[in-house]
C-alpha cells in the first residue's frame, strides 16, 4: 500500500487511482526564458522516482510535464538577447530537454506546450465566462475570485486576509485586487493570437488547467510541483478548474521542498542559483541524484559544495560494492554453515519505506546499511581469498539488490570519466610495481602503493593480478 502525503488534506493517506491500475499524473514544466538550475532539477528527479515507483508496483503512469513557451520573462529575455520570443523558448527548451537526459530524467508521456494549446484555453475560458466566473475587460479576461467560495482551500489562506494585503497594479482593470488574468491583451510588439476578446495571450494558470484536462481528463490522481506553486499557480488552477467542470480537479496534491543557499531558497530572482549545466561540469549526474534524494522530498534542502563532494565519496562507495562482484564471483570458495544476514529484510525495509510518501532518504539509508553489513564479509574475504559458499551467494544477492534498487531509483551507475592519461598512467605504476615485486625490491614497491594511497588509489593484490579503485 502506497501512502502519500495531500497538501490539500494535510495528511498521508492511502493511494487510490480513480481507476485501479493507472495512475494520472501532471508535473509544472519550466518557463523557458533560461537555463534551468539545481531547484528545477530536485522537482525533475523527485517527480521522476515518484513516477518510477509506481511503475515499480504494477502502476501505469501518464505522466504530463508541460512547457511555458510565451511568457512576460520570455518577452524581456528575447529583447535582451535580441533575438525573437519563440528563439528563446525553442534555445530552452533545447537546453532543458539536454538537462533532463543527461539527468536520467524518464520521458513524459506528453509534453505540451502552450503555444500548441491556445484553442483549448480558449474554450476554456469562454466556458468560465459562460458560467458567470470570468469576465472580459477592455481586451483582458479575468476570473473572480469571489465567485468561488472555495477559494484558498489548498493554501489555507483566508480570502479577506488576502484582499487586505491585495492591490490592483497600474495599468490591471479587474474589479478585484485577488482575480486573476486568464487572457491579457497584446502590447504592439508583443506575441499574441486571436481571441473573442481581441489579440492576446494566455495567462500564466490557465494554460495548465487546460492542458492538464486535455490529456488527463477533468480530474487527475496526482498534480506535483514545488512549494512556490501552492499559491498562487495551484490555487488559481483549483478555482478556475472546478468552476469551469464542476468537478474535483485533483484527488492528491504533491509538493517537493525548496533548495536552499544560505538559508534562502535558490531562485533566479535572488541570483543564487547554480545551473544543472554547471554542476555537471564538476560532478556525476549521479551524484548530484544522490545528493538531491538524500532528503524527504517535501523536506528543504542546503545545497553547497561540500555536501555534493560528500555525496560524490558516498556513491563512490556504492559504486565499489557494485564492482566488487566480479572480484567475489572469483573467490576460492569453502563449505562453512553459519549464520549470514537476511538480504530479504532489507528489501522489505526499502520498499517500506519507498512506500510512505516515497521516503528516499531512508531507502537510501537501508542501501547503505546492506553494503556495510556486507562490505564486512566481502572485506575479510578479499584479504583472505577465500569465501564459503552461504557467504558468497549472499554478497552477490546484496549486490544484485543494491545495483538494481539504485536503476530503479533512476542511477545511471557510470563512473565518473577521468581526463586525460591517468588511468593509463596508474596502470603502468601497476606494473613496474608487479616487476619491483618479481625483483624482490619491495621498498620501491611499498613506496609506489603507498605513493598511490596518498593521492587516493587503493591497490589490492588478488590472486588474478592487482587492482586498484579511488578511495571514499
Amino acid at each position: 500500500m502506497i501512502r502519500v502525503f495531500n497538501t490539500l488534506t494535510e495528511k498521508k493517506e492511502e493511494f487510490k487511482p480513480l481507476n485501479d491500475k493507472t495512475v494520472k499524473m501532471y508535473v509544472c514544466g519550466p518557463t523557458v526564458y533560461d537555463h534551468a538550475h539545481i531547484g528545477h532539477a530536485r522537482s525533475a528527479i523527485v517527480f521522476d522516482v515518484i513516477r518510477r515507483w509506481f511503475e515499480y508496483r504494477g502502476y501505469r503512469v501518464i505522466y504530463v510535464r508541460n512547457y511555458t513557451d510565451v511568457d512576460d520573462k520570455i518577452i524581456k529575455r528575447s529583447k535582451e538577447e535580441g533575438i525573437p520570443w519563440y528563439e528563446v523558448a525553442k534555445k530552452y527548451i533545447e537546453s532543458y530537454e539536454e538537462d533532463m537526459k543527461a539527468l536520467n530524467i524518464k520521458e513524459p508521456t506528453y509534453k505540451p506546450k502552450v503555444t500548441e494549446h491556445i484553442e483549448e484555453i480558449i474554450e476554456m475560458i469562454k466556458g468560465l465566462i459562460a458560467k458567470g466566473y470570468a469576465y472580459e475587460s477592455e481586451g483582458d479576461v479575468y476570473f473572480s475570485v469571489e465567485k468561488f467560495s472555495e477559494y484558498g482551500k489548498l493554501s489555507k489562506r483566508k480570502t479577506e486576509e488576502l484582499i487586505a494585503g491585495a492591490r490592483i497594479e497600474p495599468g490591471e482593470k479587474k474589479k478585484n485586487p485577488l482575480d486573476f488574468a486568464l487572457w491579457k491583451k497584446s502590447k504592439e510588439g508583443e506575441p499574441g493570437w486571436e481571441s473573442p476578446w481581441g489579440i492576446g495571450r494566455p495567462g500564466w494558470h490557465i494554460e495548465c488547467s487546460a492542458m492538464a484536462m486535455k490529456y488527463l481528463g477533468r480530474t487527475m490522481d496526482i498534480h506535483g510541483g514545488g512549494l512556490d506553486l501552492i499559491f498562487p499557480h495551484h490555487e488559481n488552477e483549483i478555482a478556475q478548474s472546478e468552476a469551469y467542470t464542476g468537478k474535483s480537479f485533483v484527488r492528491y496534491w504533491l509538493h517537493n521542498g525548496f533548495v536552499m543557499v544560505n538559508k534562502e531558497k535558490m531562485s533566479k530572482s535572488l541570483g543564487n542559483f547554480f545551473t544543472i549545466k554547471d554542476i555537471l561540469k564538476e560532478f556525476s549526474s549521479d551524484v548530484l541524484r544522490l545528493f538531491l534524494l538524500s532528503t524527504h522530498y517535501r523536506s528543504p534542502i542546503d545545497f553547497s559544495f561540500e555536501r555534493l563532494k560528500d555525496a560524490e565519496r558516498s556513491f563512490g562507495r556504492l559504486l565499489n560494492f557494485i564492482e566488487s562482484k566480479e572480484i567475489i564471483e572469483k573467490l576460492p570458495t569453502f563449505e562453512k554453515n553459519s549464520e549470514i544476514f537476511d538480504v530479504e529484510n532489507y528489501k522489505l525495509q526499502f520498499e517500506s519505506a519507498m512506500d510512505d510518501d516515497f521516503n528516499t532518504a531512508r531507502a537510501l539509508g537501508v542501501i547503505f546499511e546492506l553494503v556495510k553489513e556486507a562490505n564486512l564479509i566481502k572485506d575479510k574475504a578479499i584479504k583472505e581469498n577465500k569465501i564459503s559458499n552461504k557467504e558468497k551467494e549472499t554478497i552477490l544477492k546484496a549486490i544484485g539488490i543494491v545495483e538494481s534498487y539504485l536503476k530503479l531509483l533512476g542511477f545511471k551507475l557510470e563512473k565518473k570519466k577521468q581526463e586525460g592519461i591517468e588511468d593509463e598512467l596508474i596502470k603502468l605504476l601497476i606494473d613496474v610495481r608487479s616487476e619491483l615485486r618479481k625483483r624482490k625490491a619491495f621498498d620501491l614497491a611499498d613506496k609506489i602503493r603507498d605513493g598511490l594511497k596518498d593521492l587516493g588509489i587503493i591497490l589490492e593484490d588478488l590472486p588474478s593480478g592487482t587492482i586498484y579503485k579511488r578511495s571514499n
